[in-house]
């Protein structure tokens, strides 16, 4: 469908060189856009650079720390000297550190927070010029099934991904008129590398998640490429403000 089409579209996707980012960067390319990949590990860069070779010149794979205030601006403007413009913008980059609420140092509450949130929303302000020169852009943040459920041994990843889906609401109305929309996808549990320590950290964990999942399995990084594709695309030009889980139907069990 037309709609879905990305062609001439320019992406950015934070945190791509694995996991979930890389399921919805391959999917962007695979219709058509233009991708520019971020990621803090530089081994793991080139492996994705092998990887999406097959594009050819429409991925760029760059090393950024986005914790550092003045990336998000650097990020942008080399995106748009490379591509000419941005139209899409996922935001995905986050960590983890799992262990019970009381046992947090305030450095370690302040680093999950500035990498998950802070992170995405340096990024939104400095992509916003640049769609709305544009005419227009889709911001994806991504967010978490924590959005929605409590867990003991994540208090402040948490905190950072309920905090991603009020940012999204928020960035949603605020740039509705300027034909930006601003939607979160919450995943469920993926099989990445970080779900497999959590795996080893978690008693009892793999159990749990198929026993509630109503597909009876761990997600994987490519489910995730159609929702990307949906809320990247002119098909879902109408939907703003939205948080929609990616779970097997996890959420919907209550």
């Amino acid at each position: 469908m037309k709609a879905f089409d990305l062609t001439g579209r320019v992406a950015i996707v934070t945190g791509a060189n694995g996991g979930i980012g890389f399921g919805m960067a391959s999917g962007l390319l695979d219709c058509g856009a233009q991708v520019v990949i971020t990621g803090r590990n530089a081994a793991k860069n080139a492996r994705t650079v092998a990887a999406l070779a097959s594009h050819g010149d429409r991925v760029l794979v760059t090393t950024a720390d986005l914790t550092d205030d003045a990336a998000a601006a650097t990020l942008v403007a080399e995106t748009v000297a490379r591509f000419g413009r941005l139209d899409i913008l996922i935001n995905n980059a986050g960590t983890n550190v799992r262990k019970r609420p009381e046992l947090y140092t305030p450095a370690e509450f302040r680093s999950l927070i500035d990498t998950n949130l802070t992170s995405a929303f340096l990024l939104c302000q400095a992509a916003y010029p640049a769609m709305k020169a544009a005419g227009g852009g889709k911001i994806i943040n991504i967010g978490s099934m924590t959005s929605i459920f409590g867990v003991p041994f994540a208090a402040p990843y948490s905190a950072s991904k309920g905090g991603i889906v009020q940012l999204s609401q928020s960035l949603a109305t605020a740039w509705a008129a300027d034909n930006i929309q601003v939607n979160a996808i919450l995943p469920g549990w993926i099989d990445t590398d970080l779900t497999q320590v959590a795996r080893r950290d978690v008693p009892n964990l793999n159990d749990n998640v198929l026993a509630r999942t109503p597909a009876r399995r761990w997600g994987r990084p490519a489910d995730l490429a159609g929702t990307a594709v949906y809320l990247a695309s002119a098909a879902s030009d109408f939907v703003t403000g939205v948080a929609i889980p990616i779970d097997g139907g996890y959420s919907a069990l209550g």
